[in-house]
């Protein structure tokens, strides 16, 4: 190992060593995350009990309970509230969950790729493209509603994010490698081609537009357990890429160059964290329609508590992303009722002020 090599890895160890000092860093983060996954189970519970038909918080963990083996608790709550609960307000809390989770480690994986703590999700056009695709099938499903099934607009969803990142990827290429600047410009480019498309399909749906509007604006007004057994499976498989790459993620945030020295292939981990995010952000939109801000606020305030150890970063961003979609869905069923706002709008409102922040920080500090 060259003198260049040895200083370049005695960085990175001092690096990990100072943003996560063994036992007190660990217990911290143990804290965190522990308090964080309470902070989740607790909104969950409120979440499921209130609507038009009010259920206590003590009931609904009873009913829940009551569904498990091994517990014998007497049913003495109206047969009506276990309908609710499992058959419309579970499944949706559910959904709203993993999209948070699957939108926060998506932001959390794309910031350290780019080592950019403004990016998200939607910075390579993967939700422009998953938007196009989920409105191109909704457009064929309501020309032909007996010839298209009802997966189409999923599938429409994965479809477009796939292409789109496929050509983001090709424009971005230069010979063997490819650059960061150069993948997140053309990102930009193909996003807004695909926004372009969108607004175009709009134009000529006519009456239809207001469904369609629903979708891009997010909600989750038919979620049901097919949704939730859809979306589970990319989450779960997504999350997990990214978090095989949490190493690299760490010595990506010097450069490239010294990743590449320590012996990361680097082009092969940036496939696999782009194509993980993308699956990951394609299964949220192709549900939940476009849901900005998740993947930039989380992840930020899961560094800010943590540190920029990947490792526990992507953990913690994903809890805080599935408490956060359900707060803001909470908020959402509620503010207006017996109305709905579309959840796009609740989170733009937590997520614009504190883009805006982002931004004034970036003009004197570093993030990572």
């Amino acid at each position: 190992m060259s003198v260049r090599d040895r200083v370049t890895l005695a960085r990175v160890h001092r690096t990990e060593r100072a943003a996560a000092p063994a036992w007190a860093r660990y217990h911290r983060s143990s804290a965190w995350l522990a308090a964080t996954a309470l902070g989740v189970i607790v909104i969950a519970t409120v979440s499921v009990g209130i609507g038009s038909v009010y259920i206590p918080p003590l009931t609904t963990l009873r009913i829940l309970l009551a569904r498990l083996p091994l517990l014998s608790i007497h049913a003495d709550w109206p047969s009506t509230f276990g309908t609710i609960l499992f058959e419309i307000r579970l499944p949706r809390v559910a959904l709203v969950a993993l999209t948070g989770a699957a939108l926060a480690s998506s932001g959390t994986a794309y910031q350290g790729l780019f080592r950019n703590p403004l990016a998200d999700p939607y910075l390579i056009g993967v939700a422009a493209g998953a938007g196009l695709g989920a409105i191109s099938a909704m457009t064929l499903r309501m020309a032909h509603p007996t010839d298209v099934a009802l997966w189409a607009v999923p599938l429409g969803a994965f479809a477009g994010a796939l292409v789109t990142v496929s050509l983001v990827y090709a424009l971005a290429r230069v010979g063997s490698s490819t650059p960061t600047t150069t993948l997140l410009l053309a990102g930009v480019a193909v996003g807004a081609f695909a926004a372009a498309m969108t607004t175009f399909i709009l134009l000529r749906m006519g009456q239809q537009i207001m469904y369609v509007m629903a979708f891009l604006l997010g909600g989750y007004s038919s979620a049901g357990w097919d949704a939730v057994l859809a979306i589970a499976p990319f989450t779960v498989i997504g999350f997990a890429l990214m978090y095989l790459c949490a190493r690299p993620l760490n010595l990506f945030l010097f450069d490239e160059e010294q990743a590449r020295q320590l012996g990361i292939p680097v082009e092969r981990v940036k496939l696999m964290i782009v194509v993980a995010a993308t699956l990951t952000t394609a299964a949220a939109v192709a549900f939940s329609g476009l849901i900005g801000f998740v993947g930039l606020i989380v992840p930020h305030a899961a560094r800010f508590v943590v540190g920029p150890d990947h490792r526990r970063l992507l953990p913690l961003a994903a809890l805080g992303g599935a408490g956060f979609l359900m707060l803001a869905d909470l908020i959402a069923r509620t503010v207006i009722a017996p109305e709905e706002l579309p959840l796009g709008v609740v989170t733009a409102f937590a997520g614009a002020p504190f883009f805006i922040y982002l931004l004034r920080r970036a003009k004197n500090a570093a993030f990572f």
